[in-house]
């Protein structure tokens, strides 16, 4: 018997003004993996001794760690699994600090069928009332597949 794979939603399955609300806590575990897997040696990520003497007095969260905290948004839930983001533009508003608490908030903003796209708003929260970043993303849905089962998706 083979086993069905689920995929995200369809295009025709997702209509404007959807929301999604994310939350997360970045740990140091967090960080210290992310910096192990990408060789990112900056101070202002976890020395705390160089940190203070800079006008952010603490270390950082990295920016492409929060926007790929978006993007594993996308790919898990909005559309979820077999989309991908064409386009983003995100900005950094404030710095994000460790052990902060985040709200990332989405929702989508337009729906394109033609383009095969959908455009979604994102912005995050600390502690659920002071915005750290905003930002816009193209995502394309995954396309419809007619038959899809465990021998097309072995490494799904």
């Amino acid at each position: 018997m083979l086993k069905k794979r689920k995929l995200g939603r369809n295009i025709s399955e997702i209509t404007v003004g959807e929301k999604l609300v994310i939350n997360a806590k970045i740990e140091d575990k967090d960080l210290l993996l992310y910096l192990g897997l990408t060789d990112d040696a900056n101070p202002l990520y976890i020395q705390h001794d160089y940190a203070s003497q800079t006008p952010l007095k603490k270390p950082i969260v990295p920016a492409i760690m929060l926007t790929g905290m978006i993007t594993s948004a996308i790919s898990k839930y909005l559309p979820g699994p077999g989309s991908h983001i064409k386009r983003h533009d995100i900005h950094f508003l404030k710095p994000v600090y460790h052990y902060e608490q985040l709200q990332f908030w989405f929702e989508v903003k337009g729906v394109d069928i033609e383009d095969h796209s959908i455009t979604i708003a994102v912005e995050a929260l600390r502690d659920e009332k002071e915005k750290v970043l905003e930002g816009t993303l193209m995502v394309c849905p995954p396309h419809a597949i007619s038959t899809l089962d465990s021998r097309f998706l072995e490494n799904f």
